[in-house]
């Protein structure tokens, strides 16, 4: 048994929707949340600037004595895996575990991958499905206004502002004929109802952020490092100003957050 926490980070707040994932498979389990929301988002950044972020992020949770690090964010785990390859504790990002998925459902080997600029730019999803499967077709797509359409909370299945960016993003897999789409931002979940609207309930969403916190509970429970406590716990830290976090946090886990949330600076020490 290990009681330390699982860190979670990511360049905003589309983490927690893998956290939302982890507290429902490992409810026993403390979490600590990093949200890197002043300098979010990471997917227009040089790769330089977002592996020193990654530097940081890690190091931060690794200040919590965490004993595990998932990277719930598609550009970190495209740009820096070897950073998290290189960590005192066990860490994952979420390209390896949603390949596997979206390898396993497609039946006709046409994928499709929603993805950041610099997750897209650095084919790694793209090189993990050819991995596993060198036959699969992939139709990788940018997003870059996906991650600031969901921070504002326009994410509802008749909002007149998402609805036509939505369309417009999906229409080369839409072409391609894809039967599987990668949602290779954990921020773009949110936007499911949409995107499964539009596309038809024939083609299947893989949820990176659910793939990540399944494979993450695996690897616990085959290292025997569950927590042997009553109830899990969850710390949240933001990089900018907290005001507001409380509602849009309530968007990405599906319930209200009365923890407090703390802002911190990533490379800063206390005191």
């Amino acid at each position: 048994m290990d009681n330390r926490p699982i860190g979670v980070f990511d360049s905003g707040l589309g983490g927690l929707s893998a956290v939302r994932h982890l507290r429902q498979l490992l409810p026993h389990e403390n979490i600590v949340y990093f949200g890197d929301t002043g300098r979010v988002p990471y997917g227009t950044r040089s790769r330089d600037t977002i592996r020193h972020y990654t530097e940081e992020d890690c190091a931060l949770l690794l200040a919590h004595d965490v004993k595990f690090i998932i990277a719930a964010c598609g550009t970190v785990s495209s740009v820096a895996p070897d950073i998290l390859d290189h960590l005192p504790v066990p860490a994952i990002g979420v390209v390896t575990p949603t390949a596997k998925a979206a390898a396993n459902a497609t039946k006709n080997g046409k994928v499709g991958i929603l993805g950041t600029a610099a997750t897209v730019r650095s084919a790694s999803f793209e090189k993990a499905l050819h991995a596993i499967d060198p036959t699969i077709q992939v139709t990788a797509t940018p997003c870059p206004l996906f991650v600031p359409l969901v921070e504002s909370g326009w994410i509802h299945e008749d909002d007149p502002v998402a609805i036509p960016m939505v369309r417009r993003y999906l229409a080369a897999v839409k072409e391609a004929g894809v039967d599987t789409l990668i949602l290779g931002c954990t921020h773009f979940p949110l936007l499911a109802p949409i995107i499964q609207k539009e596309l038809g309930n024939g083609v299947a969403l893989i949820d990176s952020g659910r793939e990540t916190a399944v494979l993450c509970a695996n690897r616990l429970k085959g290292q025997d490092c569950l927590a042997d406590r009553a109830d899990g716990t969850a710390k949240f830290f933001v990089s900018d100003q907290p005001e507001g976090f409380s509602q849009v946090a309530e968007i990405f886990l599906g319930e209200t957050v009365t923890d407090a949330v703390e802002m911190v600076r990533p490379g800063h020490k206390k005191g």
